[in-house]
């Protein structure tokens, strides 16, 4: 163990045993041990103590290891040897050993046999934190499995585990000669009122999965597998682990929670301040609210941010301040008036070992304060006085304490239609009886006193920012359908006002992208997205987005998964589109992270559907499924309204069969597999719907197989490939196979797009499919910056041609001159024919502002129409420009750039062509 500064035997020995008559009777009991804590040997005092427990007989070990150890801990505590984690650790590791031994021994005392199979003990509250008092009660869960528990051939499971559970309450905390060894509280099992001390592993999981209350999951927080079937107790909390934590934010069960702390500090009769009877638990600014306001963070936030999912209350004030949730300064404040509550708990209850948390009167006060090293008890007072004011005051922080909870009187209706018409509504007398409607209690998130209450505060923010947006009525009627859905809202309501930046994105969301807007409607819980703070960051790579989706299963199934995937790919696109439309990220950077999102998305569904597929089928000896992503995926840069272009191949013999209980010939195996996949990725579930896969750019399109070999596609693609399926499989990169199979299929990539081509033949190809497009996709808007002549496709035409066309500008293959002019990600590709010889460096501009461009504008600009004066504004801002006009000008500018360029390469001019011809 580490020790702390100061450390001083001598006066630790002298205090017990002046002030702690409990501490003073073990020392004279325990000579030996008071020995080794006279000559500073900590170390070796542990020992001693926990060898006490090796006595034959359960009941007398338990209670001599107990008190020897409360003993040893006590001074090595007043001496400052041991520091606080180090105390309640071996608090809790003695708690965890007995109730391990008493399981064990109440089993073996029927069976004969020494196992603890079946037999599970949860540790909750402070034994499950770590963080176990001198006296405090242990408050677990006894399951059992009713199939592997321990028992005599003529015992019921139930009885047999009910008699183990009264067993080992008796072998714990009955007192004998010896004292006891831990008082046990089972009243946290579920549903306690009705259900035995023991309760079978299928009844809790039920119970948790459907019927539990808010405080249960917050009781879960700190829950662990602390004795007996450690592992069997470790796959029920994983089991439950989605009641714990929710990907969304339960608004009702927190603000139950907080109903919850509200009662417990109003029902709580001693002093509100420190003084005789004031109470360090459960009194204003105690251990108990600092816990709270620990737990209640982690129950908001940590569905999204596994680092919060910690037990002990001071690790989780560090996990919440290093993530953003909470401020530094207030989890520091908090956990050292934790540390310092705990401390003083502790000496309250050395004195005479009572599970006591209050002050006592008069002498005994200064008693208390003379054992922790105090002057007397008006220090204590005074120092307790000076660290519950800090620490009540963050947690009424939390709790939003008002003076009232009246609910405000709803403002007339004239009222309120004066001030609809002084923020410029239209109609402002029938939107004011429509907006009354809302608190009239036909909605639920507006039904409870609560609930309107926080309504009423939050309305005239609201509705006047989305006065000032560019659709009012739209952003009414998305909002309107919002808490026609949602079940509760109290806390989102309270939290957009005192947060105007988040009623600001939420206007946002629901005026300038249709997309966001329509989706939120659909799905209010993205909400939940629009108060994470980690909505602003850009996701991680895709493995770190693969395991945020498999960490967002509600069950260990592939239907769960498939709504994971689907509720976390919402998420992370919506939270996209805020940064967008708000001007937080580069467009460019959004494209990317959406085209990752994507790739994790059909990484991990394929790999579901891979082993659901093989469950009933099989699988084929030497030959495993590719998938190919082209068009905006392969070069991973999708938008908001991108489909998946995939292409699905397989490697291995075609004809040969699967080894499954129904088995299928290579062809018909993958194209079923394929077409599995495709509908993982498109087929709304629960969740709704995730992509539009398009398979077309297969071989043959849609007359061919779904899934063709790997061999079959490299001789298509060699001898019947027309020009425009090379340009796309330009753009192709693997996105699923195993790391041999991708690099085979590389090569045959390499093989097609590097084959020598006539260079005529090849113009006359790409002019033609250029002109055909023109002639049935015109641009649809001055902002179409795709289908705009000198636009995107034309700068993929060039740079397609380029690449097809096989040379740099010295006669050298481009393979070998600027390997990066193949790359299918074409900013990389416009970089390497740069560096081929074969353009300038200025198409790189136009084609990032271009691309900028698409991106935002498939959110603000959906159909490439000029959009309305914010949208405008938010998609300038997006691309880099100052206003709307600048973004025109300079939209102009680098189509000029493109069409000389086009000129130059391939001899038309394409801007006069557009002229001729007008969208």
């Amino acid at each position: 163990m580490k020790r702390a500064g100061n450390i001083d035997w001598g006066d630790a020995l002298r205090r017990a045993r002046a002030h702690a008559p409990f501490l003073a009777r073990a020392l004279d009991r325990q000579p030996d041990l008071e020995l080794l804590l006279t000559a500073g040997a900590a170390e070796a005092a542990l020992l001693w103590a926990r060898a006490q427990g090796d006595h034959p007989d359960p009941e007398v070990g338990l209670r001599r290891e107990r008190l020897a150890l409360a003993a040893a801990l006590a001074v090595a505590d007043l001496a400052g040897a041991f520091t606080l984690p180090e105390v309640v650790g071996e608090l809790t590791d003695f708690a965890d050993r007995a109730l391990d031994r008493a399981i064990r021994t109440a089993i073996a005392e029927r069976t004969g046999t020494d196992s603890a199979d079946g037999m599970i003990a949860l540790a909750l509250g402070k034994q499950g934190a770590g963080e176990l008092n001198y006296s405090s009660d242990i408050d677990p869960i006894l399951l059992f499995d009713r199939e592997r528990l321990p028992r005599r051939p003529s015992d019921d499971p139930g009885d047999a585990a009910q008699r183990y559970a009264r067993r080992v309450v008796a072998l714990l905390a009955s007192n004998t000669a010896d004292g006891y060894a831990l008082r046990v509280d089972l009243r946290l099992r579920p549903a306690s009122e009705v259900n035995p001390l023991a309760v079978p592993v299928g009844a809790a999981l039920t119970h948790y999965q459907g019927a539990a209350l808010a405080w249960e999951r917050a009781a879960f927080i700190r829950a662990r597998a602390a004795a007996g079937d450690i592992a069997a107790g470790e796959d029920f909390l994983t089991a439950i682990s989605s009641f714990v934590w929710r990907s969304q934010l339960d608004f009702g069960a927190i603000e139950e929670i907080r109903a919850l702390t509200m009662r417990i500090r109003d029902s709580h009769e001693g002093p509100a301040a420190p003084g005789p009877g004031f109470d360090v638990k459960r009194g204003r600014g105690g251990i108990r609210e600092i816990e709270f306001y620990a737990q209640t963070h982690q129950l908001i936030h940590g569905g999204r941010d596994a680092s919060l999912r910690v037990r002990g209350t001071r690790a989780a004030l560090d996990a919440l301040a290093a993530g953003g949730w909470i401020a530094s300064e207030n989890a520091v404040i908090l956990g050292e008036g934790y540390d310092r509550l705990r401390q003083i708990e502790h000496r309250l209850q050395m004195v005479n070992d009572r599970q006591t948390h209050a002050l006592p009167e008069g002498a005994a006060l200064d008693n208390v304060a003379r054992l922790d090293g105090l002057a007397n008890g008006a220090a204590l007072v005074a120092e307790l006085a000076e660290l519950t004011a800090r620490t009540g005051r963050i947690y009424e922080e939390l709790i939003g304490r008002t003076e009232t909870t009246q609910v405000p009187a709803a403002m007339p209706a004239s009222a309120l239609a004066a001030s609809l018409a002084r923020w410029g509504f239209a109609e402002p007398d029938v939107l004011a009886e429509r907006i009354e409607s809302w608190r009239d209690g036909r909605h639920a998130a507006i039904r409870s006193p609560q609930a309107v209450e926080a309504w009423d505060r939050l309305a005239p923010a609201l509705l006047e920012a989305i006065a000032r947006s560019d659709d009012p009525m739209r952003a009414i009627t998305r909002w309107e359908r919002i808490i026609e859905t949602v079940p509760s809202a109290i806390t989102t309501f309270r939290l957009l006002a005192a947060r105007p930046d988040l009623t600001e994105r939420l206007v946002a969301a629901l005026t300038l992208a249709p997309v966001l807007s329509d989706e939120l409607a659909r799905k209010p819980e993205l909400l939940d997205t629009l108060v994470d703070r980690h909505a602003l960051d850009l996701p991680g790579d895709v493995p770190a987005i693969i395991a945020r989706m498999q960490g967002a299963a509600v069950r260990d199934d592939y239907e769960a998964l498939l709504d994971a995937i689907r509720i976390v790919t919402g998420e992370i696109r919506f939270a996209l589109g805020i940064q967008l439309i708000e001007g937080l990220a580069d467009p460019l950077a959004i494209a990317r992270a959406l085209s990752r999102t994507a790739e994790a998305a059909l990484q991990l569904a394929a790999d579901a559907t891979i082993a659901e597929f093989a469950a009933k089928h099989g699988r084929i000896a030497g030959s495993e499924l590719l998938i190919l992503g082209l068009g905006r995926l392969g070069g991973g840069a999708l938008t908001h309204a991108s489909d998946l272009d995939i292409v699905y191949l397989f490697t291995g013999d075609f004809s040969a069969q699967s080894d499954g209980p129904r088995p299928l010939g290579g062809t018909v195996y993958y194209n079923r597999l394929a077409s599995r996949v495709s509908a993982a990725l498109s087929v709304p579930t629960a969740q709704g719907a995730l992509y539009e896969v398009d398979t077309r750019l297969r071989p043959q399109g849609n007359q061919g197989p779904m899934a063709v070999s790997c061999e079959a596609f490299g001789k298509y693609q060699r001898e019947a490939a027309w020009t425009w399926e090379h340009m796309a499989l330009a753009r192709a990169r693997v996105l699923y196979g195993s790391s041999p199979a991708r690099a085979a299929l590389d090569r045959v990539l390499a093989e097609v797009l590097h084959a020598r081509r006539d260079q005529d033949a090849l113009r006359g190809a790409v002019l033609a499919m250029r002109a055909e497009m023109a002639r049935h996709k015109p641009q649809a808007g001055p902002v179409d910056a795709k289908l705009a002549r000198g636009g995107l496709v034309d700068i993929e035409f060039l740079v397609h041609y380029l690449q097809l066309q096989g040379e740099a500008a010295d006669g050298r293959p481009l393979a070998e001159a600027a390997p990066q002019a193949l790359s299918p990600d074409l900013a990389e590709a416009l970089a390497g024919l740069t560096a081929a010889g074969l353009i300038p460096a200025t198409l790189a501009a136009p084609h990032a502002l271009m691309s900028r461009m698409l991106v935002a504008g498939r959110l603000l600009a959906p159909d490439g129409r000029e959009p309305p004066p914010s949208g405008a504004r938010a998609l300038a801002r997006a691309c880099g420009h100052e206003s709307y006009g600048e973004l025109l000008a300079a939209f102009a500018a680098a189509r000029a750039v493109v069409a000389g360029e086009w000129k130059r390469i391939l001899g038309t001019d394409i801007l006069a062509d557009e002229q001729e011809n007008p969208a």
